[in-house]
């Protein structure tokens, strides 16, 4: 904001030998003023029908000088204006290191004299308020508007403070700052729901510690089995469905547990009613004896070789 300062005309000195201050002389310089303030501002708005010309009232103002220099008065100018170049009779408005007409001292773009109130200056321009944040200030990357006080710079651009906020949440952000994705701002909560990586386990961001496995990532604490939760001691799990299982449990969902003693079959078996059994664990309930295909006979599930259910149901 520059400064600016109004100070009115120095009364003209007499030269020697001077007349008593007169009446007449003080009403004299009054309506040399009013004329030069007169002329300025028709040079300004121009001419118009029945108005005295520009060059009438530079007649009149030659004439009213050479009456006051017959009366010993001399009347020199206050400054040139640097506005319209013509000497300036009467208040001078002092302001850029240059002297102006009051009138003249205006907004370069809408016109709005500035003599009475705060003004702007641009490269040795003066500017109203309103202008100089239209044409100068910088622009809120939101809102396109000018930015007249605190400016706050991120992302490459300038921001209205109250105007930089999450994209998604609107929230302003605070002291935990903000993370950027294709060029728009985002608080971390919603940053971390948009575009971290979810775990396959609970569906929560993966923001630390994570495993890679079954074409997905998972919290180290998540990657557990789908049956029983418990981790995979030695590194290693079976895949049924994109889910992780222990051994047992997959087997257990295969259909592939022994029904003699409850644990996975991997190898040889015998598949018996429905039901598989390691081959030295498909014997007859009653004597414990090796069965064979085509030589058992079944009873309330349990096998019996023939004899045996023989003696005990016949």
């Amino acid at each position: 904001l520059s400064a600016m300062s109004s100070t009115p005309a120095p009364v003209p000195k007499p030269l020697l030998p001077s007349p008593p201050h007169t009446e007449a002389t003080r009403q004299l310089d009054e309506l040399l003023a009013d004329l030069g303030h007169t002329q300025s501002k028709l040079a300004a708005a121009g001419q118009g029908a029945g108005v005295p010309t520009e060059s009438s009232l530079d007649n009149m103002l030659d004439s009213l000088t050479r009456d006051l220099q017959e009366l010993g008065i001399t009347a020199a100018p206050a400054g040139v204006c640097a506005s319209c170049r013509k000497p300036i009779a009467g208040k001078v408005f002092t302001a850029l290191g240059k002297t102006w007409h009051p009138e003249h001292f205006t907004c370069a773009r809408c016109g709005q004299e500035l003599d009475k109130g705060p003004f702007f200056e641009q490269g040795g321009r003066a500017f109203c308020e309103e202008d100089y944040h239209q044409a100068f200030s910088p622009r809120c990357a939101y809102c396109a508007g000018p930015i007249r006080e605190k400016v706050l710079t991120a992302l490459e651009q300038t921001w209205h403070p109250d105007h930089f906020f999450c994209a998604h949440c609107g929230k302003v952000f605070g002291d935990e700052g903000f993370l950027e994705r294709n060029g728009k701002p985002y608080c971390h909560q919603d940053f971390l729901a948009m575009f971290a990586p979810k775990c396959q386990g609970c569906e929560r961001p993966v923001i630390d510690k994570y495993l890679s496995a079954l074409e997905g990532v998972w919290h180290t604490e998540c990657f557990v089995c789908t049956e029983c939760l418990t981790g995979f001691t030695g590194g290693s799990f079976f895949e049924l469905e994109g889910r992780p299982y222990c051994e047992l449990h997959f087997h257990q969902r295969q259909g592939s547990i022994c029904h003699g003693c409850g644990r996975p079959v991997t190898g040889r078996c015998m598949t018996a009613a429905g039901r598989r059994y390691h081959p030295e664990h498909f014997i007859c309930s009653y004597c414990l004896g090796q069965l064979h295909k085509g030589t058992f006979r079944e009873r309330d599930d349990k096998m019996y070789c023939q004899p045996c259910h023989d003696k005990l149901f016949l």
